[in-house]
């Protein structure tokens, strides 16, 4: 199986070039930085003992925020290097004021590139985190016998059966990890039958929140939504706005001065979401600071990364995309730890142990349909506030996880 892979990740890196220049067309790949996927550098190494995450993009970064802050102030690591597929995780990493830590882009995961960038960078760990899985990454991290960690490890039952499929291959990669924390019990069980054996269950780094955490806020933005009744559709994809525009026109009939905030999944769908809502009579705003907003604004659309924090901070009552249509849902913590409310669809498999926490503890609520939703807005309207003990709780889990976590990967950085 390994020799297939190696064949089907060569011809991944012949034609490389062409889906280079398409995403670059796309505006998804940095023109200045696009080859440190074939381990063309734009950092250096430097002396001293480094560390190394890799991690998908956005999400998975995110999550381990608050432990880069940590290892920032351990005064044996010399270097953090941070790995990521996409350029918005990149964006996000920017806006960070960290002093040891670097970002680069992952390479390709040929045997040849993989050997490459390891004897550049000489790690003295790595550590993948959620579901990264590269085969002749992780080899060639064995033979030079540099422990490999799975931090907030995270297999879905399509991804484990598609392993469990490759059972031979699957237990002769995943064997190679030294330690798995696991993000889930479901995780947990898959993780032990696809061959990973050393396993400790902690509890998902998600619910950790970073120290400096900075809201850029708004004032008029501010205003303007604090005067409405609102609420916002995070996440979303496609089909998914024009359910949240039909939610708002049913919620019009009830709330004359309502406001549905739209955060698009992929941000350079804004155009064709303005279309939808065209379709619908809904009049659209584009999020620009310094523009002035009718007053006659149905949706907000925000076209850009990195602002939705700004929009939990003021707006309470947050729907969750990627959950009606089949895309397993998004996470929902980074909205709780604002205080806000969350609605969800029924397609939640990614992180369905998060909600149903949050279902217990009453945050979180499933809606499937444009009534339910409905109804469900219009109760949380009047809810009262109780959005400080609900912080305060999932602070003091997210801090114990953190530091539980910290004490797991230690040893490595000693």
């Amino acid at each position: 199986m390994l020799i297939i892979y190696r064949f089907l990740i060569n011809i991944v890196f012949a034609i490389s070039p062409i889906i280079l220049i398409i995403r670059l067309i796309k505006k998804k790949e940095s023109y200045k930085r696009f080859k440190e996927k074939f381990c063309l550098f734009s950092q250096k190494r430097g002396s001293g003992k480094l560390v190394w995450f890799h991690g998908a993009s956005v999400g998975e970064i995110q999550s381990i925020i608050p432990l880069i802050e940590k290892i920032e102030k351990n005064n044996k690591v010399k270097k953090i290097l941070i790995t990521t597929n996409t350029l918005s995780s990149a964006k996000i990493i920017e806006k960070y004021n960290f002093k040891k830590t670097v970002h680069q882009f992952f390479h390709v995961d040929t045997n040849f590139l993989s050997k490459k960038f390891l004897r550049y960078w000489k790690p003295a760990v790595a550590f993948f985190i959620d579901s990264e899985i590269w085969p002749n990454t992780i080899i060639n991290l064995d033979k030079q016998k540099i422990p490999i960690v799975l931090l907030n490890g995270r297999i879905t039952k399509k991804t484990f059966r598609r392993w469990k499929n490759l059972n031979n291959f699957s237990k002769y990669i995943f064997g190679k990890i030294n330690l798995c924390l696991p993000s889930s019990n479901n995780s947990q069980n898959y993780l032990k039958i696809l061959g990973v054996k050393n396993i400790r269950l902690i509890g998902n780094l998600k619910f950790s929140q970073s120290e400096s955490e900075k809201i850029i806020r708004y004032n008029d933005i501010n205003r303007f939504i604090s005067s409405k009744k609102t609420w916002c559709a995070s996440s979303t994809h496609n089909d998914e706005e024009i359910f949240c525009g039909k939610i708002h026109k049913q919620l019009k009939k009830k709330h004359k001065n309502l406001l549905t905030i739209i955060i698009p999944r992929h941000v350079e769908r804004t155009k064709s979401i303005v279309k939808e809502m065209s379709k619908l009579n809904l009049n659209t705003h584009i999020h620009e600071p310094k523009k002035k907003i009718s007053s006659n604004t149905d949706i907000y659309i925000v076209n850009s990364y990195g602002k939705t924090k700004s929009i939990y901070y003021i707006c309470k009552n947050i729907f969750l995309g990627g959950s009606i249509i089949k895309r397993g849902g998004q996470n929902p913590l980074e909205a709780t730890r604002y205080g806000c409310n969350i609605l969800h669809g029924p397609n939640i498999e990614n992180f369905k142990e998060i909600y149903e926490y949050l279902n217990k503890i009453k945050i979180s609520s499933k809606i499937n349909t444009i009534s339910q939703a409905t109804k469900r807005l219009n109760k949380l309207f009047h809810k009262k506030d109780n959005s400080k003990d609900m912080l305060l709780k999932l602070n003091l889990i997210g801090k114990e996880i953190l530091n539980k976590t910290y004490k797991e990967i230690n040893i490595f950085l000693r």
